[in-house]
């Protein structure tokens, strides 16, 4: 894109609240159509193309209480033909229907027919199905605490596309312990979703169609094996701008970047209070001066803005020091404290948040050692791969129906990789440095230091973790509440649609143990 934008000229919209179609006893039924549409992500730009749910991007926010199941048809209203470039060199995609979705709630414990597996596509009108293809209506019991969740495409081998297109949308459980510990709500609780594009000078999303430098026997489209934006987009806006009171404002912040992580901090050195992450409340508040938030994470924090009436805060994002001089995605948003306090803030600030008993305690059934690795495909492209394993490979990860298991990621790869785990929320146990070089000379795995803990707002209930490269991460995790086939995979998006996903199984204990 040539066209300079200015930053923090559009208000940061508010996504609306989803609204069921009809109530009953058995739980509140939510009708949701993907549909093309244009919406206009710029003062300067043209009404840029995109697909989302309902006919917004990002989707309507789903509210729901705990303990309170519903009922969503997603319904594919979709065109036939996708506006981004599809490489259908992999996973039999030259065979397939080019627009599928399947809609996941990202942390939710569902059951597996409505968890959204890859395969469990359909088309247009649900004229064509995939192969583990079971409902068009998807039930989510919301048993678990309370939680900022989210809901995105996960169709085979367009992932990338489909969210990058506009599918995605945030999804929060509400549970009463939250209603009573006097946290901002209402108008001064807003959801944040993230994320990165870039756009032609005419105002339609940019997607590249090649690696740079490609070799000459790739095939148009190849897919990439990374993808960053030029600018941010927050709400549905490029580099917005909010009006906030001088009070305290909580905000659940999701970074829904296909290969982007962030490191968040404001500009006025003031800190965050992060009170939950990916599974809701933590232990304890962590106060922090920034926020380094992988793609499918969700902080939950609260800002003071008590003390900065009449300024102009800035929403940041650390680009290293190796940064281009050029890139202009160290802004994320504007914070504007300039509207007038309409009532005294009798929100606070909580030290102590919630129990969370660790999971260290259980009888630990199984330890798996499970490698993050890169290597090439037949043509040279670039190929990450969990456990050397490809998704079309047999099943390995069979954990028993309540089983605690210690999931061990050696990362072997020089980056970092976001490991997601569908079905449940684990615990961080600890990282341990390896040497790299040495690993990559002979296969030899020499530690550099000691087990390290995991970071002061790790220590909740998590669904996505950072594996750092050259590191061992562990996590523990106790497999249910359901049966069923499910996935584990990297959240940067182009990995996970090549080839960076597994299925998993959770099977029933067997009945002599």
């Amino acid at each position: 894109m040539n066209k300079k934008l200015k930053k923090f000229v559009d208000a940061l919209p508010i996504p609306k609240t989803l609204q069921p179609a009809r109530k009953n006893k058995n739980g509140d039924y939510y009708e949701v159509h993907m549909t093309e549409f244009r919406q206009k992500l710029h003062r300067d730009l043209r009404p840029t193309r995109l697909w989302g749910y309902n006919g917004q991007f990002p989707g309507p926010v789903i509210d729901v209480n705990h303990g309170e199941p519903i009922h969503v048809k997603w319904e594919n209203r979709l065109p036939d033909h996708h506006f981004l470039p599809i490489d259908t060199s992999f996973h039999n995609l030259d065979k397939l229907p080019e627009v599928r979705t399947v809609t996941h709630l990202h942390g939710s414990e569902t059951k597996s027919e409505s968890d959204g597996y890859p395969d469990a596509w359909f088309t247009r009108n649900f004229r064509e199905t995939g192969p583990d293809f079971k409902t068009d209506i998807y039930h989510y019991p919301n048993h678990q605490r309370g939680a900022t969740l989210w809901y995105h495409d996960h169709a085979m081998g367009i992932t990338r596309l489909n969210v990058y297109a506009g599918l995605a949308g945030m999804y929060i459980i509400r549970d009463e312990q939250e209603k009573h510990m006097k946290l901002p709500s209402d108008d001064y609780e807003i959801p944040l979703i993230i994320m990165d594009k870039s756009f032609h000078d005419n105002g339609e999303l940019f997607y590249p169609r090649q690696p740079n430098d490609p070799q000459n026997n790739w095939p148009t489209p190849s897919i990439k094996p990374f993808f960053n934006g030029e600018t941010n987009v927050v709400n549905g806006k490029i580099w917005p701008y909010l009006q906030v009171e001088p009070r305290k404002y909580r905000f659940r912040i999701l970074n829904a970047a296909n290969t982007r992580a962030y490191q968040l901090s404001l500009d006025s050195k003031q800190p965050f209070y992060q009170i939950g992450s990916d599974g809701g409340l933590m232990r304890k508040t962590v106060k922090l001066d920034n926020l380094a938030i992988e793609p499918a994470e969700r902080f939950d924090v609260i800002i003071d803005f008590s003390n900065y009436k009449g300024k102009t805060i800035t929403l940041k994002n650390d680009l290293g020091p190796n940064a281009d001089p050029k890139d202009e995605t160290d802004d994320v948003m504007q914070f504007d404290v300039s509207l007038p306090l309409s009532s005294e803030d009798r929100s606070r600030i909580p030290r102590h948040l919630t129990r969370i008993p660790s999971l260290r305690q259980n009888n630990i059934q199984r330890i798996r050692n499970l490698k993050l690795v890169g290597s090439t495909d037949k043509l040279g492209r670039p190929l990450l791969l969990l456990d050397n394993k490809k998704w079309a490979d047999p099943v390995t990860e069979m954990p028993e129906l309540n089983a605690t298991e210690v999931w061990s990621f050696i990362n072997v790869t020089n980056f970092a990789h976001p490991i997601h785990i569908h079905l449940i929320q684990f615990q961080v146990i600890d990282r341990r440095p390896f040497d790299l070089d040495s690993y990559n000379k002979d296969g030899t795995i020499n530690f550099t230091g000691p087990a390290e803990p995991p970071q002061a707002n790790e220590k909740g209930w998590k669904d996505t973790v950072s594996a750092s490269a050259g590191q061992i991460t562990r996590v523990i995790a106790k497999f249910g509440p359901f049966t069923g086939n499910y996935v584990w995979h990297c959240h940067i998006l182009e990995h996970e649609d090549y080839d960076m996903m597994r299925p998993m199984q959770v099977i029933e204990r067997k009945k002599d143990e």
